[in-house]
């Protein structure tokens, strides 16, 4: 390679990247992906904004992307629905072709379905992020005209399959989940730093905001989110009777009940939320948030010696390099 060439490179590679898109979505169907520390909450939030949305007159599809297959079950009264890998795989060995009626399914104007993944040891979820995606191409995903599509994302798995719709700007905008606890403020710290990457390499998505769930009030998520640059989009309290329903399966984002003032707002700050570029903290940055008895965050780093190691003394050897003089 030339000096020329080199230094074209080094001068390309020097140059700042496009900031992130904050205006109007202009896109017909906003495609928005939510990503969070399973367990987090991510498919109760997801399955009563979507049910609030269509509600409020909105064409909305539910997609899991979730291994687990949970998303929907929620949505469904607990019912589970055939995944797109398994609806195909036994389709493929029957010689037959998969048709929307095998994979999508319907409740109060919500459309929804499960991409699934492999059993534990048998397979890639990312891969199977990504043929699911494949077949939805097939299938007309470009053609169905939605007014949203939110896609729910296991944000704990670091595999290239589950930031897919980041890498290749597949959605306008990404929203994380996540509570008071460092764990899931870790994974949210992780999407927004997977967020700058692909930024850097070219990619226009951006994070619109946090939706805080079981909030207790200590306020960890909340500074977290300022920390981070990014709006806090709606607080699900931490309270007894949203568990109990969302245990039950029972969907409580339905216009005139007790939390529909709740969803009503998250739907409307999905909506128009623009997509932002976070400011992803370091460790320390997120161990911060949290008072050191809680993280350890006080705890000192030791360095381990060789005598340490070997639980007594060591006495070093000479070593058997041979060195030669310089001619």
């Amino acid at each position: 390679m030339s000096v020329l060439d080199i230094d074209t490179l080094r001068a390309e590679a020097a140059q700042e990247p496009d900031p992130v898109h904050t205006g109007e979505v202009k896109s017909e169907t906003q495609v928005i992906a939510i990503y969070g520390k399973g367990g987090s909450g991510k498919s109760f939030a997801l399955s009563n904004l979507s049910y609030m949305m269509a509600q409020q007159g909105k064409r909305v599809l539910l997609i899991g992307c979730d291994p687990k297959s949970d998303t929907t079950s929620l949505l469904f009264g607990g019912k589970s629905c055939p995944t797109i890998i398994e609806t195909s795989s036994k389709k493929k060995l029957a010689g037959e072709e998969v048709t929307i009626e095998d994979v999508c399914f319907q409740r109060d104007g919500v459309f929804a379905m499960e991409l699934g993944g492999p059993e534990v040891g048998r397979g890639c979820g990312g891969r199977g992020i990504i043929h699911g995606f494949e077949l939805l191409e097939k299938l007309g995903f470009h053609e169905w005209g939605f007014d949203y599509v939110l896609l729910d994302f296991l944000g704990d798995v670091v595999c290239g399959g589950f930031g897919l719709p980041i890498a290749r700007d597949m959605c306008q905008k990404v929203i994380v989940v996540g509570s008071n606890d460092l764990q899931s403020l870790y994974v949210a710290n992780n999407v927004c730093h997977a967020v700058e990457y692909f930024r850097k390499m070219g990619g226009n998505v951006g994070v619109a905001g946090m939706i805080v769930n079981k909030d207790d009030g200590t306020g960890e998520a909340q500074a977290f989110a300022e920390a981070v640059d990014i709006p806090v989009l709606t607080a699900i309290p931490a309270d007894e009777d949203i568990r109990r329903k969302s245990a039950n399966y029972q969907i409580i984002g339905k216009p005139g009940g007790e939390w529909s003032g709740l969803f009503e707002e998250l739907a409307k700050n999905v909506a128009e939320a623009p997509p932002r570029q976070p400011s992803p903290l370091d460790q320390d940055g997120l161990l911060d948030l949290f008072s050191p008895e809680d993280t350890g965050g006080n705890v000192e780093l030791i360095p381990a010696t060789q005598a340490d190691m070997r639980g007594g003394t060591y006495e070093e050897k000479p070593s058997l390099e041979v060195i030669y003089d310089e001619v």
